[in-house]
């Protein structure tokens, strides 16, 4: 009977260590797998987080911009909500790609 097992499988560092590679791989609650889909999602976060983080640095200018003198308010109010006086009309472009 142990002549016919493989004399691989008869050591024990060979057996151990494949069983740990098994259970690292497939059953462990940090396996693998579930840690590439953990490193994916970390980068994704990431990548939002640098969109948002420039979002803010583009908002933070806008209110210095509101901030400042009065003609800067106007320009801001004019081009970002498309605010108009009574007696101008505006026309919008909008450009396709």
């Amino acid at each position: 009977m142990i002549k016919r097992i493989p004399p691989v499988l008869r050591n024990f560092y060979s057996v151990t260590g494949l069983a740990f590679l098994v259970w690292m791989t497939f059953l462990d609650s940090n396996d693998l797998i579930n840690r590439f889909r953990l490193s994916s999602k970390l980068r994704s976060l990431e990548n939002e987080r640098t969109y948002y983080q420039e979002k803010i640095d583009e908002v933070e200018q806008d209110r210095a911009e509101l901030m400042g003198t009065t003609e800067l308010l106007e320009k801001f109010a004019r081009e970002k909500y498309l605010m108009k006086r009574e007696s101008e009309d505006i026309f919008i472009i909008d450009k396709k790609d």
